[in-house]
Order: structure tokens, then sequence, then C-alpha cells
């Protein structure tokens, strides 16, 4: 994996609180080696570590985004859900944002059968064909369509498992991780002092609670999807 600069700056993490954790009490003792200091009762991130780490991500996802791989980020938590759609969306990644279904991606064959279900009705809404039935039945059709484009529409195009998933909060979504790991499936974390940084193949310390300091990270992350998918098409 060739290394590559991607901007990656202290003090603009700082201005993003990315170096704020939890209450000391919160710790995972794992977490340890990714702090430098406590300051009126939380964690201090250490930014030096924090920003090698996001560099190496940033490095994975433009080789595998400059091969043609395919990626999912996960974030489900409220505040950070805008965030998580709208990355997803500038890189043309697949995305989760309001809840993980367990098993969405270790019980694939029945996401599969929900996704067919989901575009059908979609081709179906678009024709006006719901509208055409009686009101009973269109507004069955429309309450089930509306809830499948809450959990599913930000994977709707997705024909298989992705080859990357990118999740923003490892407490959060910890049973989208473990299906990950269960299936082989490279991880990349962001992990705050509660979190145990020995579950995603890459893990990055960082404030997960702040919407600054999710966007930030993100931003990085989708930056280098985008380099890589660039290469992708000059190369094709």
């Amino acid at each position: 994996m060739t290394k590559r600069y991607w901007n990656i700056d202290l003090e603009e993490m700082m201005e993003a609180g990315v170096h704020f954790g939890h209450g000391t009490r919160k710790l995972n003792p794992r977490m340890a080696p990714y702090i430098s200091a406590k300051r009126k009762g939380i964690h201090i991130t250490n930014l030096t570590r924090t920003a090698r780490f996001l560099s190496e991500a940033c490095d994975l996802l433009f080789d595998a985004a400059s091969g043609g791989k395919h990626f999912l980020i996960v974030g489900t938590k409220k505040k950070a859900a805008d965030s998580v759609a709208s990355a997803a969306i500038r890189a043309r990644c697949h995305y989760v944002n309001k809840k993980w279904l367990g098993g969405m991606s270790t019980n694939w064959s029945t996401t599969e059968t929900r996704l067919q279900n989901f575009r059908d009705l979609r081709a179906e809404q678009k024709a006006g064909k719901i509208d055409r039935l009686p009101k009973r039945d269109a507004a069955m059709l429309k309450r089930q369509l509306s809830t499948l484009q809450t959990y599913l529409g930000g994977i709707k195009y997705m024909t298989g498992l992705p080859d990357i998933v990118i999740i923003v909060d490892q407490q959060e979504d910890y049973t989208a991780l473990r299906e990950c790991v269960i299936l082989g499936i490279p991880t990349i974390c962001l992990i705050d002092t509660n979190s145990d940084p020995d579950l995603a193949d890459i893990s990055i310390p960082a404030n997960d609670d702040a919407i600054a300091s999710i966007r930030l990270i993100l931003n990085k992350l989708v930056f280098a999807i985008c380099e890589g998918r660039s290469s992708y098409i000059r190369n094709r």
C-alpha cells in the first residue's frame, strides 16, 4: 500500500474537537495507548496517532477505490445521520444511517429480497400503479415503501456485499461491526475512548459524538475514495 499525503492537519482536528474523549470513568483500558492526557474529567486523544491511522485508512480506501471496489458507510446515531448520507452520496458509496437491521450482511439473501421488493414498489409508484389501487391498498403499500426507504434507501443500488465498511460509532453500530468480522469484510472504525481498538482492521481514535469531528473524519475518508475513483476512471 503506497503512502500518500492527505493534508491531515492537527490544528484543524483540534478545532473540530476530534481530541475530546469520554469521561475518565468510561475508559476502555485498551484505549490507553491512544490517550495523551486527562482534562477536567475527560480523556484527551493523542491526535498524532489519530493522524497516523486516518492516513492509513485513506491510503487503503484510495487503493481500493482505484481498483473499482465498493464501500458502505454505517452511522446510525441521530447526530451523525446527515453527515453519513452527505459523505456517502458525494463519494457514490452505499450507506446505512437510520438503523442496522440485524443480519443485513450475514443474511444477505434476505436483504436482497427486501431490496428487490423495495425496487419493485418504487417502480410501481413511479409508473403510477399504486395510485390506481383502492385507497386502503395504496395506503398500505405507501407505508411499506416509506419504511423501506428509511432503512434501505442508502443501499437501494447494492447488488452484493461491500468490499470495505466504514463505521462511525463502534458502540452504536457494534452489530454491523461484528457481522463484518464474521464475514471477513475489512472495516475502518472511529473509536472513542470507551471503544475497543482491536476489533476493526483500522481504528481511528476520534471523538465520535461531536458532529464537527465526525464530519472532518468522513470528509478525509471520502476524499480518498473520490481520488481513487478518479484514478480508476483514468486508467480504464
